[in-house]
């Protein structure tokens, strides 16, 4: 339990950056009444897409390139402590603290100096986080000898991690708590931001805390079967890669993460552009989501069992490609289910895939890894994780950029709906079907100072229909290539494999 206390910790900083970085540094102007917050730096970059999702991108793309290096480290590692630890206990402590610097910038105004500090910051966290949990995900094929163990303990760290993304959730109401208990500003708007950064700071605590169960508990030597890697660092990636399984298997994972990807970042525009509705049930429907997905973990536990990992992911697969499909639909006054039916519909559906991949993924990737390392006497255990979350990232990277595109299709100017310049690829600005005027050039907008803080009333934008329902189909066909690439996995050869060299 105390490794899946780990997860809990990392899983709360990086859903501190998934759900609060783009709000933070691209927050939607406040409605009349509505406390406002402080622009901190440009919204625009180039090509139409926001400074943040493009800083947003780089850094993931940074971090993917980094799990590599890492993971072949702690392969190679030797120590009395065992090869994984030490880089638990090393990336814990700097990870939270980069995490929260990220929201920490030195200026309460619009400055290119904050840009810079978001960024350095968040290379810096992304380091750090990889040095953990690239060796923490390289943990399960050693703590765990049997699939069977290997499945359990990927069923606890996925249930750990959909609770980090509920910690993470909470920050507004800690931020609204010190707001009213404390006085750190007498302006209202840098009352706000003290109130957020105190708030965003007792998480990362938290996520620390969290982070160093395993480190104290776990004894690596003892518990795991592991062994340093001798292989170089470029025969080392030639090999994992050269694994037909694994091959099939990070294929298919990055095709599957870039339909998720564009999914999730498009959730506030499927609640407020086709089911128009206010974005506030968002929160509503991810709640519901979670709870049902908690809900069928023993079943797919079950059901693993009996039909085999392999054949289980499939059906995940299927039923989201079933309801990326529907996104085409949903919203359209010839459906006799009101809005909010529908938008439940579709979280409890796609609860049960989110079960599914959540937890078997990992457990096959471990089936896989232990088989090579039998086969050849290497333990990369690292690499293969490594390799699987470069992909993940890659796919994610690529969503937020499609995703940015995507929306930009089927504006209808004449009646001035137009897709908000804000657009990050991550999370929709606020969607309104009343009139504005359109918004002035960025060279004719008020700058913010250091004297004071200039807060707009909240502007109308919208969003392109057509592009917003072609992003489901989109995700759908990506979805149809992980079908098939993961279904040229061998699982049955796989463990069949295992079980004879280990003479079982």
């Amino acid at each position: 339990m105390s490794y899946a206390v780990g997860q809990l910790g990392w899983s709360t900083l990086i859903n501190i950056i998934g759900l609060h970085q783009v709000y933070f540094y691209l927050p939607p102007a406040p409605k009349a009444g509505q406390d406002c917050f402080p622009d901190l730096i440009e919204k625009m970059a180039f090509w139409g897409l926001s400074t943040i999702g493009v800083v947003a991108a780089v850094g993931r793309l940074w971090d993917a390139f980094t799990d590599p290096l890492i993971a072949n480290s702690s392969d190679r590692f030797s120590s009395r402590f065992g090869r994984r630890i030490p880089f638990l206990f090393l990336g814990g402590i700097p990870s939270a603290v980069f995490c929260w610097l990220i929201f920490v910038p030195p200026h309460n105004f619009i400055s290119s100096t904050n840009l810079v500090w978001m960024t350095s910051f968040m290379l810096l966290f992304y380091l750090f986080l990889t040095v953990y949990v690239t060796p923490f995900f390289a943990l399960i094929p050693e703590l765990g000898h049997t699939p069977e163990e290997r499945l359990n303990l990927s069923t606890y760290i996925s249930v750990t991690y959909a609770l980090g993304i509920i910690v993470a959730s909470t920050e507004p109401m800690i931020a609204s708590a010190l707001q009213s208990s404390f006085v750190f500003d007498a302006d209202p708007s840098l009352q706000t931001l003290a109130s957020r950064q105190y708030a965003l700071g007792i998480l990362c605590i938290f996520a620390a805390i969290c982070m160093y169960f395993p480190v104290f508990t776990i004894h690596e030597k003892t518990y795991c079967e592991s062994e340093a890697s001798s292989v170089p660092f470029k025969e080392a990636i030639i090999l994992t890669f050269k694994n037909k399984n694994f091959l099939y298997f990070a294929l298919s994972d990055l095709c599957y993460f870039l339909a998720l990807t564009i999914l999730t970042t498009g959730i506030s525009y499927y609640v407020t552009v086709l089911l128009e509705l206010e974005r506030d049930f968002v929160t509503q429907l991810l709640t519901v989501m979670l709870l049902v997905s908690f809900a069928f973990y023993p079943v797919v536990n079950f059901v693993a069992r009996k039909i085999g990992k392999k054949r289980t992911v499939l059906i995940g697969f299927y039923t989201f490609l079933a309801l990326f499909l529907s996104i085409y639909f949903i919203g359209k006054h010839s459906l006799p289910l009101s809005p909010y039916i529908q938008g439940y519909m579709i979280v409890a559906v796609a609860a049960i895939p989110i079960a599914i991949l959540g937890i078997l993924p990992n457990a096959i990737l471990a089936d896989i890894a232990e088989l090579d390392s039998l086969k050849t006497g290497s333990k990369r255990e690292g690499l293969f994780y490594a390799g699987r979350t470069f992909m993940q990232k890659l796919g994610q990277t690529l969503a937020v950029l499609i995703f940015s595109s995507v929306i930009l299709l089927g504006l209808d100017r004449d009646s001035k709906k137009q897709v908000s310049p804000n657009v990050t690829g991550i999370i929709a600005p606020s969607v309104s079907d009343s009139k504005s005027e359109p918004k002035k050039n960025s060279e004719s907008e008020a700058k913010i100072s250091k004297e004071s803080t200039i807060c707009k009333v909240e502007e109308v934008e919208a969003g392109g229909e057509l592009g917003v329902r072609l992003t489901g189909p989109l995700a759908s066909a990506f979805c149809l290539l992980a079908i098939f690439l993961f279904g040229k996995y061998k699982e049955d050869e796989t463990l069949e494999e295992i079980a004879k060299i280990r003479g079982k």
